[in-house]
């Protein structure tokens, strides 16, 4: 027995004021919502997030330390990921 969903779609329609083209020559704007300052800040976070992260890596790679242990390396990297995107995305 097959059941039917009963998700109505009728409000995502295109708006009709736009024209493909007109659309198209508008596109996105990206207005900065931090400093420079702030911006190199994050990125700054990142870049040496990221080489802390990659020189705990090695050290436990080296000494041969059980895989659990790269585990919390995760939050690291995850961190430093964080700092790169959000200078990127200047938010």
């Amino acid at each position: 027995m097959m059941m039917r969903s009963a998700v109505n779609f009728s409000g995502f329609q295109k708006n009709p004021s736009f024209s493909e083209s007109e659309s198209e020559e508008i596109g996105e704007v990206c207005i900065s919502n931090i400093s420079p300052a702030e911006r190199r800040k994050r990125l700054l976070g990142g870049v040496i997030g990221f080489v802390i992260a990659l020189v705990v890596l090695a050290v436990l790679i080296a000494i041969s330390a059980d895989r659990l242990w790269r585990l919390p390396l995760f939050l690291l990297f995850f961190g430093a990921a964080n700092g790169y995107f959000q200078w990127r995305d200047k938010t």
